[in-house]
């Protein structure tokens, strides 16, 4: 009934425009990278400083030095290029990133974000995340649908700490694909079998 991960970067795949970058967050937005058609010839973005990330590496091209800002090892496409970190978020907030894919905690109805931190918890810094929220042209949130305690992570207001006000363009879950749109959730699709119900998330929310 839920979508795979696999399934999950398909549907954020359905997204992209042709000969556009996208910058990938750590964690299930990865997923991401392995799943792009070559014919869409999409160049990835890592804050790290490089542009031309084409997923995982084989054995043969691995590289203890070729990494992303989540520290994992990556391949690279023909055309890839290098930069400082200053370069790099200065393509960020200069506005060059069309689209951006983060993992999230909690989004609201009013395109709010929190995913960096849980307060009482160890924190390990917001990383890129507010910057690319504010920078990218386009912000796609992939996320559970679920907390652990099993609460749907869609909500009229954020209870954590937010990354960003008014950001978020839609929301990728393995139950469905959603757009706040300032006082709802638009459904722009359910995966087969889920019903809205089964969202946990109050009616009036919902869209």
């Amino acid at each position: 009934m839920a979508w795979t991960n696999t399934e999950m970067a398909d549907e954020v795949i359905l997204f992209f425009k042709p000969n556009t970058s996208v910058n990938l967050g750590i964690g299930m937005p990865t997923a991401v990278a392995e799943r792009i058609p070559d014919e869409l010839n999409i160049m990835i973005h890592s804050e790290n400083g490089v542009l031309g990330v084409s997923g995982r590496p084989s054995k043969n091209t691995v590289s203890a030095t070729l990494i992303n800002a989540g520290k994992e090892t990556i391949a690279i496409k023909n055309g890839a290029s290098y930069f400082d970190s200053s370069m790099s978020f200065g393509m960020i907030r200069g506005g060059h990133i069309d689209y951006c894919v983060l993992g999230g905690m909690e989004v609201d109805a009013a395109r709010n974000l929190a995913n960096w931190m849980v307060p009482g918890k160890k924190v390990t810094g917001m990383g890129g995340a507010m910057d690319l929220v504010n920078g990218s042209k386009q912000v796609i949130i992939m996320m559970t649908h679920f907390s652990k305690d099993g609460v749907a992570k869609l909500l009229a207001r954020c209870q954590l700490p937010f990354t960003g006000l008014d950001v978020v363009d839609i929301v990728v879950t393995e139950l469905g694909v959603f757009k706040p749109n300032g006082s709802k959730f638009k459904i722009l699709k359910l995966a087969n079998g889920v019903l809205m119900s089964d969202l946990k998330i109050e009616s009036t929310l919902l869209e």
